[in-house]
């Protein structure tokens, strides 16, 4: 079956209400073969005291991108991800605007997916760089979604 971009994102974007990701504002803005993309808004709701962007939250937004790209692999009804291992590297500050959160597959095997997740500005320029492993299990509850 082909890709189906809006799809996925529609499903994405409905899986994060009233959510962490509902919290910050993280939005799923683009999809392809091996890559999702969503975009955090950067102000004082995810500023650290210094009013910089909050490791932490860059670190939410890696995660919620990487995971999000897992279920896209997998037969939610069948499948439930859960991230096992992240590691950042925060390589430049922020202190407003917008970051973007890429997503690209490093490893699909059945049961773990890796993810390189770059996290952006506006000019393209790296704030983050991001690695997250996710372990695919059997979903207990399945047809609950």
């Amino acid at each position: 079956m082909p890709f189906d971009k809006e799809e996925a994102l529609k499903m994405c974007n409905a899986f994060c209400r009233n959510t962490l990701m509902d919290t910050l504002e993280i939005v799923f803005t683009d999809a392809g073969e091996g890559f999702l993309e969503a975009q955090m808004p950067v102000n004082q709701r995810v500023h650290q005291p210094m009013g910089l962007l909050h490791g932490g939250a860059t670190v939410a937004l890696a995660e919620s991108v990487g995971s999000a790209a897992s279920l896209l692999f997998v037969n939610p009804q069948l499948y439930e991800v859960r991230g096992i291992e992240i590691s950042a590297n925060h390589l430049r500050s922020k202190r407003e605007g917008i970051v973007t959160g890429t997503a690209r597959i490093i490893h699909q095997g059945r049961s773990l997916h890796l993810w390189e997740i770059r996290i952006t500005d506006e000019q393209g320029r790296l704030i983050s760089l991001c690695k997250l492993t996710n372990m695919v299990l059997p979903n207990k509850k399945r047809g609950s979604i």
